[in-house]
């Protein structure tokens, strides 16, 4: 009978394992989507209307002309996007110098027309709306 229990609670801890993780899987996929769809505001040049479209605590972070000077000079000169693969995610609850929340950092291998080889990372946070909205972008 003791057995019974215990592989009852064994089975039981392992599909709550395989829920959380099929949760956390389902809220990276959200927040890539809603990535790369800011991703081709961005890639289209309409760079104030990716930063209306971002998290607030972008916003804050960051003036809306700031922002576009910011990519006028870093973006557009790496011209047309050639091709944009994620490579990577990873769901968080905390990132350094930003308050507790939920986060999807993502790296897309990215490719454009004047720089070959890039890695984006762009980092999506569940907003005070309940949609999954840019936080923050880097490219390397």
């Amino acid at each position: 009978m003791e057995s019974r229990i215990v592989w009852f609670v064994a089975v039981g801890l392992m599909l709550g394992a395989v829920t959380g993780m099929a949760e956390q899987s389902e809220k990276e996929k959200v927040a890539v989507a809603g990535a790369e769809q800011w991703l081709g505001i961005v890639d289209e040049g309409k760079y104030g209307e990716s930063w209306k479209e971002a998290a607030e605590y972008f916003r804050n972070a960051i003036k809306q002309d700031q922002w576009e000077q910011a990519m006028q000079a870093v973006r557009k000169p790496l011209g047309k996007l050639v091709s944009r693969k994620v490579k990577s995610t990873s769901y968080k609850t905390s990132l350094p110098g930003a308050s507790d929340g939920q986060y999807v950092v993502i790296e897309f291998k990215t490719s454009f027309e004047n720089k070959k080889s890039a890695i984006e990372t762009v980092t999506p946070m569940m907003d005070k709306d309940g949609k999954w909205r840019v936080s923050g972008y880097y490219i390397k």
